[in-house]
């Protein structure tokens, strides 16, 4: 691995505690009686089997329910599960649901998705950070390298591998991702969290308190820094970055009806492995309405602008605004009906400025979307649940999309669950399908755009069975078979991109939850995939299906999380990734382990390494390009004052 010099030295250890200097006033003049002795009630055992499965969920139905009760392949990622991993951003915090693929390909870019179709630029994913969606119409992807989410301050990620379009729309075609963060009011007191570790470092701080009008509010400040790579022939990769994140988040109410006003702010520097370092900024607000009616009947509003910018020097650079705006209702019109209904509307500014290496054509676009959704979901007797619903979409590239759903839920026991689904979801087109040129000027030689690029559709069954046989075992595993139309593809005989690929994806997700003793839990998970991609019509596109479908037939984890005592944890994580095929990957196996000790309730300190046993090791991308992932040990203060 990589040495460090001597003028690496002196910011290396001090760049963690950066991050704490922006709310280092506040947190020291906070009155220590508020805080949360949140490491105190930190303990594996606060939570039973039973309790995990009676977890509220809501991105399945958009209404809270129990996780046992929901028809997907649903798995969720607590807070007591990211604090025992030792995750520092939210790509690593990923990595524990069994039913993504996790990839990192150099120091700030990763690659995530859910059944296949993996790729930096991955776009079947749906990405939502409490409420707001994160994918950028540019491509329909994420740009991981921005996310910073506090992860102190998460919930539960809740993570469903399938199609959910019927709900959420476009781009919800093989997963949803659904971050949530916990209430103001749980995050009373200060906290200050610092991690330093061989490949990066990271610092957190935040504060909460009380309102005069009965809310509570908090603040929080990150400074994110992550260290250069190497390829495997032991060159340096100039991939190095920070980012500097804050922000707020207000809660009132609680019962009959309910307030949230939360946003965030953040810039940084990001290395390119190939070009000169990128700058990025953006900004959010959101603001969320909530009312209960009745027992039966709730109501929603929900609006929010995010702003961002991207500077890629010599290549291109992007400015986006976005408003989006959502109404839904929830209610019983029957005793054996249970309706949501509702509908949104969207508008992203686009202002990119073009290079000599790509262009984008128009470089200015405004774009529109708009929404109507319902779903009813249905008692057909004791045990026996029916869901139909569907989702009518505009876009401005391919007009209205319908996106059906039909779910069958049966309970041949209370501690038994079997379903089944068909869904239909759509990725509709993005800027690089329509728009994208190159070289920046014409003639084109190599790529002119998308003028008749559609909507990628896919249609999915799912098949699945959940249960938890005793108080101390619990387990879920799902069958699908998805097959998808009208893939993108690279026509090299018009320099066009164009919709002909089709193909099937085939699989099985499965994993488990068993409590051996009362403060010693395992958890695992095995994922099986196949690919079946081919070419359709006259299509020239040559690599468009080996492209595609470079993922790994099999992914598997093994959890241990154990509390040595009351003040000690002892937690490993093994992870197994198979090949890649096409750019080849070899497979590989991680180990991460994470020893936790409780100083005093309020302060712990942990240490721990990720790839224990492998220097380094590739994860996704070309070898001529990609980054060797190396060994990450780190240490980790967190103080809650």
């Amino acid at each position: 691995m990589m040495q460090r010099n001597q003028t690496d030295l002196w910011p290396f250890y001090l760049r963690p505690l950066t991050g704490c200097l922006v709310l280092s006033g506040c947190l020291w003049c906070a009155d220590a009686s508020a805080a949360t002795p949140a490491l105190a009630q930190a303990k594996l055992t606060d939570l039973t089997l039973e309790e995990l499965a009676n977890i509220q969920v809501v991105t399945v139905s958009k209404k809270p329910e129990s996780l046992s009760e929901t028809p997907a392949a649903l798995y969720v990622i607590t807070a007591q599960d990211i604090r025992r991993s030792g995750a520092m951003t939210l790509p690593e915090a990923l990595r524990l649901a069994p039913n993504l693929q996790v990839a990192r390909n150099t120091a700030g870019q990763y690659a995530i998705t859910a059944r296949g179709f993996n790729s930096t630029s991955a776009n079947k994913l749906l990405v939502l950070i409490d409420g707001r969606i994160v994918y950028t119409p540019l491509y329909s992807g994420v740009f991981w390298d921005v996310q910073d989410v506090a992860l102190g301050d998460v919930e539960r990620i809740e993570v469903i591998s399938g199609p959910g379009g019927a709900l959420w729309g476009a781009n919800a075609v093989n997963g949803i991702i659904n971050v949530i963060t916990r209430n103001a009011r749980d995050t009373q007191g200060s906290t200050i969290a610092v991690t330093a570790g061989s490949t990066g470092s990271l610092a957190t701080a935040r504060y909460g308190g009380a309102l005069n009008n009965g809310g509570h509010y908090r603040v929080y400040g990150n400074r994110h820094d992550w260290d250069n790579t190497e390829r495997a022939n032991g060159t340096e990769i100039k991939d190095s970055g920070h980012l500097n994140q804050t922000g707020f988040r207000t809660d009132w109410g609680g019962g009959a009806e309910s307030m949230t006003v939360q946003g965030d702010a953040y810039d940084g520097r990001i290395g390119q492995a190939a070009a000169l370092s990128a700058t990025v900024q953006g900004a959010n607000l959101l603001g969320r309405w909530q009312r209960t009616l009745s027992d039966s009947e709730h109501m929603q509003l929900q609006a929010y602008y995010d702003y961002s910018e991207r500077d890629h020097p010599a290549v291109f650079a992007e400015t986006l605004h976005v408003f989006d705006i959502e109404f839904q209702h929830s209610f019983s019109p029957r005793l054996d009906h249970s309706l949501v209904w509702g509908g949104g509307y969207r508008l992203a500014h686009d202002d990119v400025t073009n290079s000599a290496v790509l262009a984008f054509l128009p470089a200015q676009i405004t774009q529109h979307w708009s929404n109507l959704f319902v779903q009813d979901e249905i008692r057909l007797r004791d045990g026996l649940m029916l869901t139909v619903g569907s989702k009518a979409q505009r876009n401005d590239y391919t007009g209205f999309a319908l996106l059906p759903s039909v779910r069958l839920a049966w309970k041949p026991a209370p501690d038994q669950l079997v379903w089944s689904a068909l869904s239909r979801s759509v990725r509709e087109p993005s800027r690089l399908d329509r728009d994208l040129y190159a070289p920046g000027q014409p003639p084109f030689t190599f790529l002119a755009g998308g003028p008749n690029f559609r909507s990628e559709t896919a249609d999915t069954f799912e098949l699945g069975y959940r249960s938890q046989p005793s108080k101390n075992l619990s387990y879920s595993i799902t069958a699908f078979h998805s097959r998808y139309r009208h893939l993108r593809t690279f026509e090299s005989s018009t320099k066009t991109l164009d919709n002909k690929m089709a193909g099937y994806t085939s699989g099985l997700e499965t994993w488990g939850t068993w409590q051996v003793q009362p403060g010693w839990r395992l958890a695992a998970g095995l994922t099986l995939l196949r690919e079946r991609l081919h070419l359709v019509e006259d299509s020239t596109d040559v690599t468009g299906p080996a492209g595609a479908g470079n993922d790994p037939a099999h992914t598997w984890m093994i959890r241990s999380m154990h509390d040595l005592s009351s003040k000690q944890q002892f937690d490993l994580t093994v992870r197994g990734v198979g090949a890649l095929p096409n750019p080849a990957v070899p497979a590989y196996v991680a180990v991460d382990f994470r020893f936790g000790w409780m100083v005093s309730r309020d302060l712990e300190l942990s240490f721990g390494a990720q790839d224990l046993f492998d220097a380094e090791h590739p994860e996704f991308g070309t070898s001529a390009t990609r980054s060797e992932i190396g060994r990450n040990i780190y240490v980790k203060l967190d103080w809650h004052l």
